[in-house]
């Protein structure tokens, strides 16, 4: 596994979301949006995902797995590339599972307060009727490309 910095580490770990991209079927690349609730310097994240689709799928058959995410307003991103494996709902550490129930918490809490002053955005709260997670998605990365013009690698 790859030992990610601090910079690192906050920078996913204040993403709202991050694109996830695993290998279909055909050899094409799927995208999906997933939530990060845990990710540590050993080079280790854990997303949680709550539907049972092509995410799912494509790692069961390829575990090649990236995650990718910016910030435009700063000019900086990071992909993180590395290998899933599927950790099944009774093996979820309980501290995951309290972590990402946080971060759906701290999710409506956001959109609530940012209706609450007018800020257009999706009318309702579909963070409330996410599903229970079955299972999570466990990435050991491998290498780490900084998507900003200029900087060298890391």
């Amino acid at each position: 596994m790859e030992r990610l910095t601090d910079e690192i580490v906050n920078f996913f770990q204040n993403q709202g979301f991050v694109i996830v991209s695993t290998i279909d079927a055909n050899g094409y690349p799927n995208n999906a949006c997933k939530g990060i609730v845990e990710i540590d310097q050993d080079g280790c994240v854990y997303l949680l995902d709550l539907y049972h689709a092509k995410t799912r799928r494509n790692l069961e058959a390829d575990p090649h797995i990236s995650i990718t995410a910016i910030d435009e307003h700063r000019f900086i991103g990071y992909s993180l590339k590395g290998k899933a494996r599927i950790v099944k709902r009774e093996e979820i550490k309980p501290h995951l599972v309290k972590a990402w129930e946080e971060r759906i918490t701290s999710r409506l809490t956001s959109r609530l307060i940012k209706n609450m002053l007018g800020e257009k955005g999706h009318a309702t709260h579909p963070e409330a009727i996410l599903p229970e997670p079955k299972y999570m998605i466990a990435i050991d990365v491998e290498e780490v490309v900084d998507l900003t013009p200029g900087r060298t690698a890391i």
